[in-house]
């Protein structure tokens, strides 16, 4: 029988990164457009979090039962080491997922009802991903599908649930983040490339082999550091986001010296540091960046408007605050 403590490393809490930068990028963006409402940011971090947790224990009872954690490096795997039975952690992974879903549709209804929409499709790549007859985790499509869940869905998602539109600073906030979210999927991949070939788990990491996987990672760093500096062309504030760089240099160091197994366990840790590291760095630029001119606190709970030097669209009717222009 588990412990609890069994139970919350089976949830992974290291991979809460993942969860908390998207929304934190995403925030920082509607900030950006003078529209960041803290209750929706809050109910996104929830929703994320759920998320996060409900796949981790969804991926535990779908490799655990296909036999492919057996022998696997890493944290602690509840059915593969027999400390849980199947039955259980899927139950806890629905419950996650469910309330992730609650929170989600009470943000889909007080943003958008067409979001509800992305969110089944969020729930169903979710379940798919080890789960089902053909999990495209075992194809090659897991790090495909955390850019496009982790990244682009995930910072798009939470700045138009608050902003009511996106715009190409929180698209570059999102290929950033979905790249730093591939990267420590990439390490966790590169990590088990032996066991994944033996179980026949066909991985990104074990079709691209040792050599490739390790560049891989680096060129999603690299893309990381570039897209920085094109935020800069939004404010150079942002260049603020590179005081992750240590970070990132320290958690590339195994990688590129060639450790493999458990000495890549530090990678992932170091990864996810990187990003959440950046996520707040920029988010607090873009937020503060009109500060320095006029800036004024809405009276409306949860909500914070700032008005621009620069010229923007007339608000929407009700909505406190301006639009930042195009």
């Amino acid at each position: 029988m588990a412990s609890f403590a069994q139970w919350i490393a089976g949830a992974r809490p290291r991979t809460l990164p993942n969860a908390v930068a998207p929304v934190i990028a995403g925030t920082g963006a509607a900030a950006w457009l003078h529209a960041a409402v803290w209750w929706k940011a809050l109910l996104a971090l929830l929703v994320a979090c759920a998320f996060v947790i409900g796949v981790n224990f969804a991926n535990d009872y779908s490799d655990g039962i296909r036999g492919t954690d057996d022998d696997r490096a890493g944290p602690v795997r509840l059915v593969g080491s027999r400390l849980a039975t199947p039955r259980s952690v899927l139950a806890v992974a629905v419950a996650s997922l469910s309330v992730g879903a609650a929170a989600g549709l009470a943000l889909a209804l007080t943003s958008a009802p067409w979001l509800i929409a992305v969110g089944a499709v969020c729930i169903a790549g979710a379940w798919l991903y080890t789960g089902g007859s053909k999990p495209y985790g075992y194809a090659g499509f897991g790090e495909l599908a955390v850019f496009v869940f982790f990244g682009l869905i995930a910072v798009l998602g939470t700045e138009y649930t608050q902003a009511l539109r996106v715009d190409w600073v929180g698209l570059v906030l999102a290929v950033t983040t979905g790249a730093l979210s591939s990267a420590v999927l990439v390490a966790n991949n590169l990590r088990d490339i032996p066991t994944d070939a033996q179980s026949g788990k066909i991985t990104l990491a074990v079709r691209l082999g040792d050599a490739g996987t390790r560049t891989l990672y680096h060129v999603l760093l690299v893309l990381a550091a570039v897209l920085t500096l094109v935020l800069m062309l939004a404010t150079p504030w942002c260049a603020v986001g590179l005081v992750a760089a240590p970070l990132g240099l320290r958690a590339a160091r195994p990688v590129r010296s060639g450790r493999t197994g458990p000495e890549l366990i530090p990678v992932l840790r170091d990864t996810g540091l990187t990003m959440l590291v950046w996520s707040v760095a920029v988010a607090l630029a873009l937020a503060l960046v009109d500060c320095t001119s006029s800036v004024y606190w809405g009276r409306n709970f949860g909500r914070f408007s700032a008005v621009s030097t620069r010229s923007a669209p007339r608000a929407k009717p009700g909505r406190l605050g301006r639009s930042r222009g195009a």
